[in-house]
């Protein structure tokens, strides 16, 4: 298996975003590619710019960002032109690697508004570096920018930041400075298209926590009443677990949902349920498990406590 390290960069409405097309928030104008082997080799790139046909004025952070001459980027080719060279190189068996998620939601965004057919695999599993380097050398929850992760592991500065192609050769410089064992099962799973039915719905295990991405619903109602969307097990030893703490929103409109059950074998799992918002304004729920030690757990009680405050204070108002 190939790894295709990505970097993408997008203009956006240059007037404000009460002008911005919502089909299409960031049109893309740059692709940056380079394809690593299973040693994690270079053998190949992918650099190209993209004329934009919907925002075709820049906006002045992205001209500040990009430096880009209006006159090259009017001689480039066009997205699906592009797009299709691009396919075409990535081959067969391959994954994406990019710092971040958000690249891979904003190419389909594009596929989708150029009305092409998305090509790629569903669900669509990618590496997400920016994770990798947390899970590496840091605490696992934090996010820090492409040159912070530069700049921890020493390496030299030789390119400019903020250009597809530049951010990309960084993005591989740090892939082949891991030892990727200690985080290859750590791969992340692309939102865009959420699963369409029960039978497509996405289990994942990991060492230190489970994710399960649900099919769509009509509500949020709907998803919390939904008893494989609310059920816990121990990703351990798969027994199924009563909660201690039932599920209970974070604030009154929240869309993140905690709960917190005891495994008899392995202690406190805390359950947490993001609501995201799918296509046609569906609702679907990504549901993580993990383990915790009972001051993570006290964290959860005094949650739930401090909601139950709130609620009463509005009450009594």
């Amino acid at each position: 298996m190939n790894y295709i390290l990505l970097d993408l960069e997008w203009n956006q409405c240059p007037t404000g975003k009460q002008d911005e097309n919502p089909a299409l928030p960031f049109e893309i104008v740059e692709i940056g590619a380079i394809k690593l082997n299973d040693a994690r080799e270079d053998i190949g790139h992918f650099s190209e710019l993209i004329r934009p046909t919907l925002y075709t004025r820049l906006h002045f952070r992205t001209q500040e960002m990009l430096h880009i001459p209006a006159a090259e980027l009017n001689r480039s080719r066009l997205f699906p032109e592009v797009f299709a060279d691009f396919i075409a190189w990535c081959g067969e068996d391959y994954r994406f690697c990019t710092w971040g998620s958000m690249d891979l939601t904003e190419l389909q965004r594009n596929i989708d508004y150029h009305h092409i057919e998305n090509p790629l695999p569903l669900p669509l599993f990618f590496f997400d570096v920016q994770k990798l380097f947390s899970l590496l050398y840091e605490d696992g929850k934090s996010r820090k920018s492409l040159e912070y992760a530069v700049e921890y592991l020493k390496l030299e500065k030789p390119r400019v930041f903020h250009r597809a192609f530049d951010d990309t050769w960084y993005t591989a410089l740090i892939m082949q400075k891991m030892n990727l064992e200690l985080v290859k099962d750590y791969a992340s799973v692309d939102y865009y298209r959420p699963p369409r039915s029960r039978e497509e719905e996405i289990y994942m295990q990991f060492p230190r926590y489970s994710k399960f991405v649900s099919m769509p619903f009509t509500s949020k109602e709907e998803v919390m009443a939904d008893k494989v969307v609310t059920a816990t097990r121990c990703y351990q030893c798969g027994k199924m677990l009563r909660k201690k703490i039932r599920w209970f929103a974070g604030n009154s409109n929240s869309k993140v949902y905690y709960c917190l059950c005891i495994c008899p074998s392995h202690g406190y799992l805390k359950g947490k349920i993001r609501l995201k918002k799918g296509a046609d304004n569906c609702v679907f729920a990504v549901r993580t498990l993990k383990l915790v030690n009972e001051e993570e757990a006290a964290v959860i009680m005094e949650k739930q406590d401090a909601v139950r405050a709130s609620r009463r204070k509005k009450k009594h108002r």
